[in-house]
Order: structure tokens, then sequence, then C-alpha cells
């Protein structure tokens, strides 16, 4: 089935859906953030995000623009430009990630500005410390109607965790008591609930993955195990893998402000501090490229952000894409030119 959408305010056509999985574990409360990116290309780049920087979004198909000042450093994983990432967590421990969801549908046009889905993820990541005040920002802003449907597990350093969906055009959230699993895949949380207490398999790959990845989040939380709640997260993101649609895999220690990650070409994992990066606005943004032969702690590998970078990321990322994605060369031009006009506040 053919499915349109706009995926950076461009006009393109999608044929897969993304298989994408998500999770949280707090065990003994140390909080880890796990995510499987299946897409058609593994292609992207780490991106550190500086605060203090003034921003106004992208203009839409439809409502005005929105403008804003970083207030926190990120660090992102972007396939199609930086400012538009597919997920992250910034300095007080905010992940924001990303799935599908065919069901999505975003709030019909109103007073609010209006952003695309993956930009709508760095503004989060940049003005928000803590679940709760993600879930406020629906008053100011509004995801574009046109933007691609998906909808996202979120989750902060104080052990929150919430889905956020757009149902029906308006803002649908599972948090708290009405969140007893914090797993998300590409069907509705109300959807895939029920598949939690069901004693007969389940053939639906969503709903399958849901099932596996509730199992093993409630069994690592509730029993005693040796294996490293990292390593541990590992296995989960490897029981749920997609084979060759299985592109990234994440995983965020929120406690302790380090991210690891292994992507399909390269399965070794990395690892970087938050630590390891100034996130003063008088300093550079620093990036690495994801598909790197590299194990253990990549700190000293990133290197300053690069326009020309950005651009070729960009345009592999369109490249390799092709069967799925249709861009104009002015399209793909202005996604990796839109961070050249970014800058501190004055």
């Amino acid at each position: 089935m053919k499915k349109s959408f706009a995926l950076l305010l461009l006009l393109v056509s999608f044929v897969t859906a993304f298989p994408c999985t998500t999770f949280l574990i707090n065990k003994n409360g140390q909080l880890i953030f796990g995510r499987n990116y299946d897409w058609i290309t593994g292609n992207g780049m780490v991106y550190s995000n500086q605060k203090g920087l003034a921003k106004t979004s992208s203009k839409t198909s439809e409502g005005n623009t929105i403008s804003w000042v970083s207030k926190y450093g990120s660090v992102t994983f972007n396939q199609y430009g930086k400012e538009f990432p597919t997920g992250g967590m910034n300095e007080k421990g905010l992940v924001v990630e990303v799935m599908w969801l065919e069901e999505t549908q975003y709030p019909s046009s109103d007073s609010r500005p209006a952003i695309a889905e993956l930009q709508w993820v760095q503004y989060q990541l940049d003005n928000c410390s803590t679940v709760s005040e993600l879930i406020a920002t629906d008053k100011n802003v509004r995801i574009s109607k046109g933007s691609a449907p998906i909808h996202f597990l979120v989750a902060d350093a104080s052990g929150n965790a919430a889905t956020i969906e757009f149902i029906n055009g308006k803002m649908d959230v599972h948090t708290s008591n009405t969140l007893p699993f914090p797993v998300l895949t590409n069907n509705s949380y109300r959807e895939s609930l029920p598949v939690t207490k069901l004693t007969t398999p389940v053939t639906d790959n969503s709903l399958l993955r849901f099932s596996q990845a509730c199992n093993m989040v409630q069994s690592y939380a509730t029993k005693n195990t040796n294996v490293p709640v990292v390593d541990y997260s590992f296995n989960i993101l490897d029981k749920v893998a997609q084979g060759d649609h299985t592109k990234w895999s994440i995983v965020y220690d929120i406690t302790n402000k380090k991210i690891y990650f292994k992507t399909s070409g390269h399965p070794s994992i990395k690892n970087f501090l938050f630590s390891s990066f100034d996130f003063a606005c008088s300093q550079s943004s620093k990036m690495a490229e994801l598909n790197q032969d590299w194990t253990g702690d990549i700190a000293a590998s990133f290197i300053n952000f690069s326009s020309q970078k950005n651009q070729k990321l960009v345009e592999k990322s369109f490249l390799e894409s092709a069967a799925e994605i249709h861009a104009t060369k002015d399209e793909a031009t202005s996604t990796w030119q839109y961070p050249i006009g970014i800058a501190c506040q004055k």
C-alpha cells in the first residue's frame, strides 16, 4: 500500500512502515531507554546541539512558524540533516524517540504555530527537561498536518515516561497509571496493551514485538539477574530486531548520561558520555558518522560540525532512500542549509 506524507517538509512516498521498537527499564533507580531504528538506509550522523541558539522553525504547508532559544544541549541521531533528528537525549536526561503509527491524525489548522514532525523532536529537546513539560507544549505548538504519521515514547531523569500520540486530531497521552508497560512499537498504545493479557500467540509483527519487549522489561525489573542492564537492553533490541531493516540499536543510560549504540554494518557497541561535550553556544557543535568500525568510547572521534558533511549526509540519505522517497534538489538543499542560519542569541 502506498502512503503519502511530508518528511522534513518534503513531499515523499513511503511504502514500508517503520517497524521500530522502544522501551524504558527502571532497575533500582537506574533508567535505561532502548530503541531500534528500522528503515531502508542506515546512513546517519550523531550530532551534539548547543544551548543558547536562536531558532525559527522551517515553514510548513500550513500554519505559522515558531521561534525559540534552545535552553538545553542535546545529542541526537539524524539521517536527514542537523536539526531534524529521529531521536535523542538532552543534558537534563529527557529522551524523545519516534516510531511509525499509521492511524496518526495531527490537529487541524488552528492558532498555534505548526512544525514538522522531526523538528518537533529537536524543539522538545531544546526546550523541555521533563515529560510533563513536553506534554504541556501542546498548548503552544502543533505538528503540521502534512507531517509523517508517527508517535513517540519519551522519558526523563525522574523515571517518568509517556507515549505521545495524535489520534482523531488530538494529543493522546499514556503516562503514570495508564502506562503499565513503558514500551511502544507500531500500534497505538491503546491497541497494544491488551496483548499483555493474552494467553494465545500473537502473530501481528508490531504486537508481537510489543509483547516480547514488555515481557523482557518486566522480567528484568522484577527478577534477580547478573546481566548488566545495558547488556540486557541490547538483548531486548536483538530479540525484536527486524533483520536487515534494523539499522541502528541505541541504548540511553539516562541516569549516568551515557549513550551506547551499534549499527547493522558495524555491530560492535560504541559509547560516549554527555560530559564529553561542551554545549555552550560559543563552542562548535560536534558530529560523528554512525557507520564506523569503532568500539568502546568514541568521544575523541567527534569532530566540529561541518556544513559540507551535513550536506553529504542529506544527499546520501535521500539517494539511498530514492526507491521510496522523492525529493527535488532544491528541497534537499533547503534541508541541509537550514542550520547555517542559526546563531547564538544576541
